[in-house]
C-alpha cells in the first residue's frame, strides 16, 4: 500500500478503498470424496493442530480449514447446494486468509460431475428443442426443472429432490429413504445423459461454445481447481497442489479400486480419465508455481490398496513437507502485513469505510433527514448532532450517508478529514479507551503529529482527544461520524459519555447515533447537550418509502417478485416500516420463486415474527440441532464466542456431533468449521464482531436478535442449565490439552459402520485453560482473560456452586491471576453474581466475607494484586476456623502466596470485614477537605489535589481527575441536578467540574493580597464565591462572572453565603466590636435587603428557606429560637429551649426533623414533631471544638428510621441510643480527626460515610453495628521506634505518651508504660536481650523498668537526651543530652544498680549518634577539635578519652553520620550522601574510601547498600566498592524518605519507600525482588528479628506488623509459617489485649525464659542502638 492510498485511508476517503487484511489463515482443501481420505484424514489428526498453535503463537492468528468432503448434509445435497457451497467458500477462502487460501489433491479419479442446479431459460430451451430433434423424451427434465420468472432474465431451477420424491429425507422409514434415494441416483444419471448429449449436440452446431459445454461435463473438483488455482493471479503466496499417482491398482475389486479411479460400466471411466489428465497434467502445471506442486508415487497395497502402516514413509514426507509449505506461506504474508501501529489503525479505519459504503449502497430516501444534517454541517452550531431512534430505525444507513456526502457539501479548495466508527462492529471500536486512541491517531496523522503523545489512560486521554480538536482548520475541517454510541463499553458507567464534547472548536463538526426510548446513555446526552435543535428522531421508513427501497435492492439482485407477491409484500410493511423489518423482508423474499405457493409466500408482520422465521429456515437449511446449540451457545456467552471456541464447544457437544455425522466417522471427533461459516453467512449483520476480554468474539448486534434467541432456545431451565454448564467445562480445560472425552455410538452409527462397542472416547483438540500463559524462561506472557470473562458466569448460571469454590471464589490462584489483569471490580462481580443465585446461608456468608475482604483492601489491590496473599491473611485469620472455604483459602495464600510476596503477616492485623465497616475507599494522597454525596446517593465525589469518584455500591473509582493545581481543593460544593461540582484551592483558585464529561475549568479571580476564599454556594446554573470582606457570583456553564459585592462595614467579615439567585441571598457576617462575636444574617428577597438578625454561635435554614433557627445568648445561657421570614425580614416565631453551654454549631438532619446542636461536652437533639429533647454526653476528656464561627471540628448525623445518632469526634465514632442517648458503641475509625459525616440511606442499605485527614472516606454499615468486631491493637500514637529483646518474643515501641509491650508472636499488645499518668512524653526506650528490662527516657529521666518485678526500678534526672545505647552485654546504657547547643554529655549508668558508671562532657557542632565498635571495645562519637570535627574515641568500660582523630576537609563534607564497619573490630565509617570513609579508631588513621555506601551493611562486613535519595538501590561488595546487583535501577520516585537495612542472617535486603508506602524485600543471592508488600498506614520504624525470620514494621496509626518471610526457595520458612499461633486451630486470635503490668510482665518474664531455655549459649549482641 503506497503513502497515498494510506492518505486517503486517513483522510476518510470513502473512494477506490483497499481490501481489509484479516487475523485469519482459511484453507480451502479440494479433493474427491474417496481417493484421498488417507492423507485428509491424517492432516487433520497431526498436522492442523500443530499449524493452529503456530498461528496463534508466533502471530496471533486463527488458522480453519475448509473441508467440503465431511460435514455437509443431506439438506444440502437435497437442494443441490454442494457445488455453490463450494464456490462460495472458495471465494470466503480468498477474501480474509493470511496467505495460503487453496490446496488441491489430485490423484486418478476425476469424481462427481453433478448437474446444473440452474440454467438460463435461453439456453435451458435450446438444451430441449434438440433433444426432442432427435426424438429423445424430455419429461425428465420437464419434471425437474422449472422455469423461475422471478430471477432477470429468466433461468430454469433443479427443484430439491424431496419435493418430487418425497421420503428422500425421511430417515424415519429407512426402506422407503432408500428407495427414494436408490430413485434420485438414477434419475441423476439419466439427467446428465440427457444434459451431456444436448449440449454436445449444441456445440456440434455452433451454437454452444467451448466453456458452456465443458459446464455439462466437468466435475465438482475440477470446478473448485478452476476457481481455487487456474483462474487465481498469484499462485505463488495462495496455493499448494498435492499429486499422487498408485501404481498397479488391483481392478479385480472394483468396489475398492471405484474408491481411487473412475470406473464405469465395470471399465474405467475414460472420458473421465480424459478430462482429469487435461486439468491434471496440463493445465494445472502450467498455472501454479513449481515449488508449490509436489507430486509423489506410491504402490498399491494390500486389499484396502492405501493404508497408514504400509505407506508411513509416505505419510511421513507428505505431512512435513505439507506443514512446511503452509507456515512458509504463512510467514512470507506475515513479512508483507504492516503489523505497526499504524498498520493496524490502518486496518481499523479501512473497516469502517467499508462499513459505510456497505451501508450507503442499499440506502434510499430520507431527503429531510439529510437535508437537516446539511443545515448543521453548514451551519455556525457549536455542538454535537444527534440522531436517535428506536433499534432498527435506519440511524446507521442515514449516518452513513451523511458521511458519504460531506464532501460533496464542501467547497473544492477545503480538503476534510472525516472520522468514521461504527461502535460495536469491530473490537477497537466496541470499548471507549481504543476507540478514542484510533480517533487520536487518524487526527494526529492527519495534523502531523506524534502518536507518542496519546495517553493510554482513560482521563488524559479524552482531554488529549478534545485539545486534539482544535487543530482543524478553515482548509483541513474536522467531521466525526460516530454511530451506535449506546453500544460502547467502557471501564465503569460513570465514565461511558465523558469524552463528547460538549461545544466544538471552529471547523469542528459531530455527528452522534443513538437509541432513544429508555435509553440511560440517550438520557445522558440529553442532559450534556441541553438544546433540543441538536437532535433529530430518525422514524421508519413508511410504507412507499420502504417498496422502494426493496424494489431498489432486488433489482441489484436480478431478482423481481409477481404481482401477488409484491401485495404480500406490501401488507407487511403496512404493519412494520423499520429498516431492520425491510432487511429481514428483502432476505425472505429473495428466495421466492415465480412458480412459489402461496404458502411459501408469507411474511411475519413484527421484528420478533420475523427473526423466528429467519431462525426457523436456517434451522432447516443447516439442521435444527447444530443452528439452536450453536446460536444457544453464543446466547449463553456473557460477552459472546470467538469463533474457535464456538468450534470447540460444538465440538464437545455429542448431541451436534450425532447429528452431523450420520453417514460419517470422523478422523478426528470435531466439527467442520465449514458448518460455521455457512451459517454465520446466512446471519449476515445480525451477528457481529466486537471485542471482549483481547480477543474478536461474535454476538448479536441487535437487540431484538438476543431476545429473540432467548424466547426460542432458553424456554427450559435444563437447556439453561445444559448451555452453561458446557461453557463452564470448556473453559475450566477438562477436556482439553489432549484428553480424550467419552461418547456413546448412535445406533445408526453402529449398524452402519459394524462397531460392537456402544462407547468410544475422542480427543477433540480443543486447548487447554490455563489461568496463565508463561514464556519457555517461566515469564508471564499473558493472562488468560477469556477464562476471567466467561467461566464464573457459566458455572453460577448452571448452578455448580462446588465448581464455582474450588475454582474461582476461593481459589487463590483465580484471584490473584485476575485481580493481576482486570479491575478489582471484575472480580468482585463474580462474588455479587455468585449472591444472587445463593440460597445457603453459610456459603452466602462465606462468599461475602471474601468479596469484602478484597473490597476494604480494594485500594492496595488494585494497584499491587500481589498484596492478595497478605491481604486476606491480614483480614481473615479471625475467622478462619469457622468457614470452611475461607480456611481453605488462607491455607492457599500462605502456601502460594509468597511466590508473588514473600511477606506474610503473622497474626490478624488489617481490619476483618463482617462489622460495620464495609469500605475504605483510598486513593487521595492528601487529606479530603471536602466530600459529597450525589442526589440518588450512589456516587461520591472528593477532593484533595485531584477529584476523585467512587461507586458507593461496588467502592470502585469512577471517576479520577487531576486538574494540575497547586496547593489543595479546600471545599466541595455539588450542584442539585449533579452537573457541576464547584471547590476554590489555598491559593485561591476556583474550579469548576462538569461531573458529566469530566472538564475542569479554572477561574482566577483576582482578591486583595490579604484577602482569602473562605467559602463556596451552588445553584443549578449560578455559583458564589466569598473572602472575608467581599463575594462574587459565576456562571456555572461559561465560568463569566455575573456579578460581585463588596463589605463595607469595617468591623465586619463574611462568614459564610447562603446563595439561592441573584435576587434572593443571606449572608453571615462576623461582628467583632464586642469581646464576643456577634453574628448578623443580612437577607435579600427579591433585590430588597431585609433587616440584619443578630444571633451566638448557631445558623441553619431549613429547605424552603423560610424558617431560619439560630442560638442567642440571654443572661443564664443561650435560647435556641425560630425565626419566620416576613415581606420586612425575620420574626420571631417560637423558642425551642434554653440551654446552658454555648453552642458551636446547628444542623438539621435532611427531612428538617431533627435540629442538632453541638456543643462542647457533646450534642443536643431536638425532635421538632414531637417537641422533645435529647441531650448526647461525650465520654469524660472528650470535647468538641470549633474551628471557626458556626463551624464544628465534629458532626452528628441519624441513620434510618432515627434509631441511632452518630458523631464524629476525633477519630472516633460514637454511637447513641436515640431513645435514652446512652452510648452504645465506640468506634475507632479513623487514625486521623474526621472532617465530616454524611447519612447514607439507600434501598436496604443504613449506613453513614465518613472523612478525615488520614486520607481515607470509609462507608459504614450501621445494620453491622453491634456484629463481632476483631480488634486489632494499636497504639494511640505513631510508633517512633521499636527494640525487640534477643528472643524475638518481645519487642517494645516507644510513643510520645508511653511505651507499649508486645508479644510477636500473636500481636497483643500486652501493656503500656508511663511513669506519669498525664502528660508523659517519652523519647526512647530499649529492651535488654533477656527481656527483663526496659530503659527508657521520659519527661526529662532515663529510667528503669523491671518486668520480673513490674515496677520502676530507677529514675534519674537526664533532660534533653538525643540517643541512648546499650552495651557491654546489656549490663550498661548509654545516655547522651545536649546541655547546650554545643556541648553535649554522655552519661554511662549500670543495668540493674542504676549507679553512674561515668559521665563526660564533649563539645558539638551538629550532633551525631555515637557508636560501639563490632569489637565492643571502642565507644566512639562526633566532637569537635580547635572548631572542627574530630572523632573522639574512649574505652567502652571506663569512658577514658584514647584519642582524638582530627579529619580532613574531604572527610568532613558530606559526612552525615558514623557506622561501625563490621569487616574489622576496630573500624568505623563516616558516611555521607554519596559515599564512606572507613576510619581505623585503633592506629587513628583513615583506610579507605567506599563510593555509593550508605553504611548500611551485613554483620560480616562483606555486602553494602547504596540508596540515593534520587531513586535506585545497589547491592554493593564493600571490599572494592563494586555493584553486585542492581536491585532497583536509578528511576527517581519522588522526594521521600527510604529506609534500607539487611535481615539480621544477612539473607535479604529490606527497602521502604515512604512515599508509595512499600516494604520491597530482596534475595542477597540473586539479588531478586520476593516481595512488594504495600502498608496500609505510613511506616515510621522497621526491624528484623533476632533471628531474621520476619519484619517487625511500626506504623504512623500505632499499629505493629509482623511479617514472616517467606521465601519460596526455603521449604523451612514455610514450617516456620505454619508453626505460628494464628496457623494453629487453638491459637489466640481474639481476646482482651491490654493487661495490668504485673500480669504482663509475668507474661513477659515467661516468655523469655521459655524461649532462653530452647537456645545455646551464642554470644549475644552487644549493642542495641535507637536514636
Amino acid at each position: 500500500m503506497d503513502e497515498r492510498a494510506i492518505d486517503k485511508i486517513f483522510a476518510g476517503c470513502l473512494d477506490d478503498l483497499p481490501p481489509v487484511s484479516s487475523k485469519i489463515v482459511r484453507i480451502f482443501t479440494s479433493s474427491t470424496f474417496t481417493d484421498m481420505s488417507m492423507e485428509r484424514n491424517t492432516l487433520m489428526e497431526e498436522v492442523y493442530p500443530r499449524i493452529k498453535e503456530y498461528c496463534r503463537e508466533r502471530h496471533g492468528l486463527e488458522f480453519q480449514v475448509v473441508d467440503m468432503r465431511w460435514g455437509v448434509r443431506d439438506e444440502a445435497t437435497d437442494d443441490h447446494m454442494t457445488t455453490d457451497l463450494c464456490m462460495n467458500e472458495i471465494k470466503n477462502c480468498q477474501r480474509v486468509s493470511m496467505g495460503p487460501n487453496f490446496v488441491v489433491f489430485l490423484a486418478q479419479k476425476y469424481g462427481y460431475r453433478p448437474i446444473p442446479t440452474k440454467i438460463d431459460a435461453k439456453e435451458f430451451l435450446l438444451l430441449r428443442d434438440a433433444l426432442v430433434s432427435v426424438g429423445s423424451d424430455v419429461s425428465l427434465l420437464d419434471k425437474w426443472y422449472q422455469e423461475d420468472n422471478n430471477s432477470v432474465p429468466s433461468e430454469y431451477v433443479l427443484q430439491p429432490i424431496s419435493s418430487i420424491l418425497f421420503n428422500f429425507n425421511n430417515k424415519r422409514v429407512p426402506k422407503l429413504q432408500a428407495q427414494d434415494q436408490a430413485t434420485w441416483w438414477d434419475t441423476l444419471s439419466k439427467l446428465q445423459k440427457l444434459l451431456r448429449k444436448a449440449a454436445q449436440s449444441l456445440h456440434a452446431a455452433g451454437k454452444l461454445d467451448d466453456e458452456a459445454t465443458h459446464n455439462y461435463m466437468m466435475s465438482v473438483t475440477e470446478r473448485e481447481v478452476i476457481n481455487g488455482i487456474l483462474n487465481t493471479r498469484n499462485t505463488r503466496s495462495h496455493c499448494l497442489a498435492y499429486v499422487r499417482q498408485i501404481n498397479n491398482i488391483n481392478m479385480a475389486n472394483l468396489r475398492v479400486a471405484s474408491q481411487f479411479i473412475d470406473v464405469s460400466n465395470r471399465t474405467v471411466d475414460a472420458e473421465a480419465q480424459k478430462l482429469l489428465s487435461n486439468l491434471r497434467d496440463d493445465r494445472l502445471p502450467a498455472k501454479i508455481e513449481p515449488p508449490n506442486y509436489v507430486k509423489y508415487t506410491v504402490e498399491w497395497s494390500g486389499k484396502d490398496g492405501l493404508n497408514a502402516e504400509a505407506h508411513k514413509d509416505y505419510l511421513k514426507h507428505f505431512t512435513s513437507h505439507f506443514y512446511r509449505h503452509i507456515i512458509k506461506l504463512v510467514d512470507r504474508a506475515m513479512r508483507k502485513e504492516d503489523l505497526s501501529s499504524q498498520g493496524q489503525i490502518v486496518t481499523e479505519i479501512l473497516q469502517h469505510l467499508h462499513a459505510c459504503n456497505n451501508a450507503v449502497r442499499i440506502f434510499q430516501g430520507r431527503e429531510e433527514e439529510l437535508e437537516a444534517i446539511r443545515h448543521y454541517i453548514q451551519g455556525p452550531s457549536d455542538q454535537p448532532f444527534i440522531l436517535h431512534g428506536e433499534g432498527g430505525c435506519g440511524k446507521t444507513s442515514l449516518l452513513a450517508k451523511v458521511a458519504s456526502m460531506v464532501s460533496l457539501w464542501c467547497n473544492q479548495e477545503i480538503k476534510p478529514v472525516i472520522i468514521l466508527r461504527f461502535l460495536g462492529t469491530t473490537p477497537d471500536s466496541s470499548s471507549i479507551i481504543p476507540m478514542l486512541t484510533s480517533i487520536c491517531e487518524q487526527i494526529s496523522y492527519n495534523f502531523i503529529l506524534p502518536w507518542t503523545d496519546i495517553p493510554d489512560d482513560l482521563v488524559p486521554l479524552i482531554a488529549f482527544l478534545k485539545r486534539l480538536l482544535a487543530q482543524a482548520t478553515k482548509e483541513q475541517p474536522l467531521y466525526i461520524f460516530i454511530d451506535s454510541i449506546d453500544q460502547l463499553s467502557g471501564p465503569n458507567e460513570a465514565n461511558k459519555l465523558s469524552w463528547l464534547p460538549t461545544h466544538l472548536p471552529p471547523y469542528v463538526k459531530m455527528v452522534v447515533s443513538s437509541v432513544s426510548g429508555d435509553s440511560k446513555d440517550f438520557r445522558l446526552i440529553q442532559r450534556i447537550l441541553e438544546n433540543s435543535e441538536q437532535f433529530l428522531e430518525v422514524k421508519p421508513l413508511g410504507v412507499d418509502l420502504a417498496i422502494t427501497v426493496i424494489q431498489s435492492w432486488l433489482k441489484g439482485v436480478c431478482r423481481d417478485l409477481n404481482a401477488y407477491q409484491w401485495k404480500v409484500v406490501r401488507s407487511a410493511l403496512v404493519r412494520c416500516s423499520l429498516p431492520i423489518f425491510v432487511k429481514l423482508v428483502f432476505a425472505d423474499i429473495c428466495r421466492w420463486k415465480s412458480y412459489s405457493k402461496a404458502t411459501e409466500t408469507t411474511l411475519a408482520s413484527t421484528v420478533m415474527d420475523s427473526i423466528m422465521k429467519l431462525l426457523d429456515r436456517i434451522e432447516m437449511q443447516h439442521g435444527k440441532t447444530l443452528v439452536f446449540h450453536a446460536l444457544a451457545y453464543i446466547t449463553a456467552s456473557r460477552s459472546g464466542l470467538s469463533e474457535s471456541e464456538l468450534e470447540d464447544l460444538i465440538s464437545l457437544d455429542d448431541k451436534v456431533l450425532d447429528d452431523i455425522y450420520q453417514y460419517h466417522l470422523p478422523p478426528v471427533r470435531r466439527i467442520p468449521p465449514l458448518l460455521w461459516t455457512r451459517i454465520r453467512n446466512d446471519l449476515p449483520n445480525y451477528l457481529t464482531e466486537r471485542e471482549a476480554d483481547g480477543v474478536s468474539v461474535l454476538n448479536w448486534y441487535h437487540r431484538q436478535f438476543r431476545e429473540a434467541a432467548l424466547e426460542r432456545y432458553f424456554k427450559n431451565l435444563n437447556a439453561v442449565s445444559y448451555f452453561h454448564s458446557c461453557i463452564a467445562d470448556y473453559f475450566l480445560g477438562i477436556w482439553g490439552g489432549g484428553n480424550p472425552k467419552p461418547f456413546k455410538y448412535t445406533e445408526i452409527q453402529r449398524h452402519r459402520f459394524g462397531i460392537s462397542s456402544k462407547e468410544g472416547q475422542a480427543d477433540r483438540k480443543v486447548p487447554l485453560q490455563p489461568l496463565v500463559f508463561y514464556s519457555n524462561d517461566g515469564r508471564v506472557v499473558r493472562y488468560n482473560l477469556r477464562k476471567f470473562g466467561e467461566m464464573a458466569f457459566h458455572l453460577v448460571r448452571s448452578r455448580r456452586f462446588d465448581d464455582l469454590f474450588e475454582h474461582v471464589l476461593f481459589n487463590y490462584q483465580w484471584l490473584h491471576s485476575k485481580m493481576s489483569s482486570c479491575p478489582i471490580q471484575a472480580v468482585l462481580a463474580d462474588f455479587e453474581d455468585a449472591r444472587e443465585y445463593l440460597t445457603e446461608k453459610e456459603a452466602m456468608r462465606e462468599v461475602i466475607l471474601v468479596a469484602d475482604a478484597i473490597r476494604l483492601g480494594g485500594a492496595i489491590l488494585g494497584q499491587y494484586p500481589n498484596m492478595l496473599a497478605p491481604q486476606i491473611v491480614g483480614r481473615l485469620l479471625p475467622v478462619k476456623d469457622m468457614h470452611q472455604n475461607v480456611n481453605s483459602l488462607i491455607k492457599q495464600c500462605d502456601e502460594l502466596g509468597p511466590q508473588h510476596c514473600a511477606l506474610i503477616p503473622a497474626y490478624h492485623c488489617l481490619h476483618t470485614p463482617g462489622g460495620p465497616l464495609k469500605y475504605s475507599l483510598e486513593g487521595h494522597q492528601f487529606a479530603i477537605f471536602g466530600f459529597a454525596l450525589t442526589s440518588d446517593l450512589r456516587y461520591v465525589l472528593s477532593v484533595s489535589n485531584r477529584f476523585l469518584m467512587w461507586d458507593l455500591s461496588t467502592g470502585e473509582v469512577t471517576r479520577d481527575i487531576n486538574p494540575n493545581i497547586q496547593g489543595i481543593m479546600q471545599t466541595l460544593a455539588l450542584s442539585p441536578d449533579d452537573k457541576f461540582a464547584v471547590t476554590f484551592t489555598n491559593y485561591d483558585e476556583i474550579l469548576i467540574l462538569n461531573l458529566l464529561i469530566g472538564e475542569v475549568q479554572s477561574l482566577k479571580e483576582t482578591f486583595p493580597p490579604e484577602e482569602h476564599l473562605v467559602g463556596v454556594s451552588i445553584t443549578e446554573t449560578l455559583l458564589a464565591v466569598w473572602t472575608e470582606k467581599n463575594w462574587c457570583v459565576f456562571s456555572l456553564a461559561t465560568g463569566k462572572k455575573k456579578d460581585s459585592r463588596d463589605l463595607l462595614e469595617v468591623n465586619c467579615s463574611i462568614i459564610s453565603v447562603i446563595f439561592v439567585g441573584l435576587a434572593e441571598y443571606h449572608v453571615a457576617l462576623r461582628a467583632s466590636d464586642g469581646e464576643e462575636c456577634d453574628i448578623i444574617l443580612r437577607t435579600v428577597i427579591r433585590g430588597r435587603k431585609l433587616t440584619d438578625l443578630k444571633l451566638c454561635g448557631g445558623l441553619v435554614f431549613n429547605k424552603e428557606k423560610d424558617l431560619v433557627f439560630i442560638s442567642e445568648r440571654n443572661n443564664s445561657g443561650y435560647d435556641v429560637m425560630v425565626y419566620k421570614i416576613h415581606t420586612d425580614g425575620w420574626i420571631y416565631d417560637q423558642n425551642i429551649t434554653t440551654n446552658a453551654n454555648r453552642i458551636l454549631e446547628l444542623s438539621l438532619t435532611p427531612e428538617d426533623r431533627f435540629l442538632v446542636a453541638v456543643q462542647v461536652c457533646g450534642f443536643s437533639l431536638w425532635d421538632l414533631n414531637e417537641k422533645r429533647i435529647l441531650t448526647l454526653d461525650l465520654p469524660h476528656g472528650v470535647r468538641n471544638i470549633s474551628t471557626k464561627p458556626l463551624h464544628s471540628q465534629s458532626n452528628l448525623v441519624l441513620t434510618r428510621y432515627n434509631q441511632y445518632a452518630i458523631g464524629g469526634v476525633r477519630k472516633n465514632l460514637y454511637v447513641w441510643d436515640t431513645t435514652e442517648g446512652q452510648i452504645l458503641k465506640v468506634l475507632d475509625a479513623h487514625f486521623g480527626r474526621i472532617l465530616h459525616l454524611e447519612p447514607l440511606i439507600i434501598d436496604e442499605f443504613n449506613g453513614i460515610v465518613s472523612s478525615s485527614i488520614d486520607r481515607t472516606i470509609k462507608v459504614w454499615n450501621i445494620n453491622n453495628i453491634f456484629e463481632q468486631v476483631h480488634l486489632m491493637d494499636r497504639m494511640e500514637m505513631p510508633i517512633d521506634s521499636i527494640s525487640i529483646s534477643k528472643t524475638g518474643e518481645i519487642a517494645i515501641t516507644v510513643t510520645r505518651s508511653c511505651v507499649g509491650i508486645w508479644c510477636l508472636s500473636t500481636g497483643k499488645l500486652w501493656a503500656k508504660l508511663a511513669d506519669s499518668p498525664v502528660g508523659a512524653i517519652v523519647t526512647h526506650a530499649v529492651i535488654t536481650n533477656n527481656s527483663r528490662y526496659v530503659v527508657s527516657v521520659e519527661t526529662g529521666h532515663v529510667l528503669l523498668w523491671s518486668l520480673e518485678k513490674a515496677c520502676v526500678a530507677w529514675r534519674h534526672e537526664q533532660k534533653n537526651v538525643r540517643q541512648l545505647l546499650l552495651m557491654m552485654e546489656d549490663t550498661r546504657v548509654l545516655a547522651v543530652s545536649l546541655i547546650t547547643d554545643s556541648e553535649a554529655k554522655c552519661v554511662v549508668r549500670r543495668i540493674p544498680e542504676g549507679n553512674i558508671a561515668y559521665s563526660f562532657n564533649f563539645p558539638v557542632l551538629l550532633f551525631k549518634p555515637a557508636v560501639i565498635s563490632t569489637d565492643g571495645h571502642y565507644l566512639v562519637l562526633v566532637s569537635l577539635e580547635k572548631g572542627r570535627e574530630c572523632i573522639s574515641v574512649h574505652q567502652v568500660k571506663n569512658g577514658v578519652l584514647l584519642h582524638k582523630i582530627p579529619l580532613k576537609l574531604n572527610l568532613i563534607r558530606g559526612f552525615s553520620h558514623i557506622s561501625a564497619y563490621p569487616a574489622k573490630g576496630y573500624l568505623i565509617a563516616l558516611v555521607g550522601t554519596d559515599r564512606a570513609h572507613v576510619v581505623d579508631v585503633k592506629a587513628r588513621k583513615f583506610v579507605r574510601s567506599i563510593n555509593k555506601w550508605n553504611g548500611c551493611s551485613t554483620t560480616d562486613g562483606k555486602y553494602g547498600l547504596f540508596a540515593p535519595s534520587r531513586g535506585g538501590l545497589e547491592l554493593l561488595e564493600l571490599r572494592h566498592g563494586n555493584t553486585v546487583h542492581m536491585l532497583l535501577p536509578r528511576v527517581s520516585e519522588g522526594v521521600f524518605s527510604v529506609t534500607t537495612l539487611f535481615t539480621t542472617t544477612n539473607e535479604y535486603v529490606v527497602y521502604y519507600h515512604s512515599g508509595r508506602k512499600t516494604i520491597r524485600l530482596f534475595r542477597v543471592t540473586d539479588g531478586k525482588m520476593i516481595a512488594n508488600y504495600r502498608l496500609s498506614a505510613e511506616s515510621s520504624c522497621i526491624k528484623s528479628t533476632p533471628d531474621g525470620k520476619s519484619l517487625v514494621v511500626g506504623a504512623v496509626d500505632g499499629s505493629v506488623i509482623v511479617l514472616v518471610i517467606v521465601d519460596p526457595m526455603s521449604s523451612e520458612a514455610q514450617e516456620h509459617l505454619m508453626s505460628l499461633p494464628s496457623r494453629t486451630s487453638d491459637g489466640p486470635h481474639v481476646g482482651k489485649s491490654i493487661m495490668t503490668f504485673k500480669t504482663a510482665a509475668h507474661m513477659v518474664a515467661m516468655a523469655a525464659r521459655s524461649k532462653l531455655a530452647g537456645q545455646d549459649d551464642s554470644q549475644p549482641s552487644k549493642t542495641c542502638v535507637l536514636s
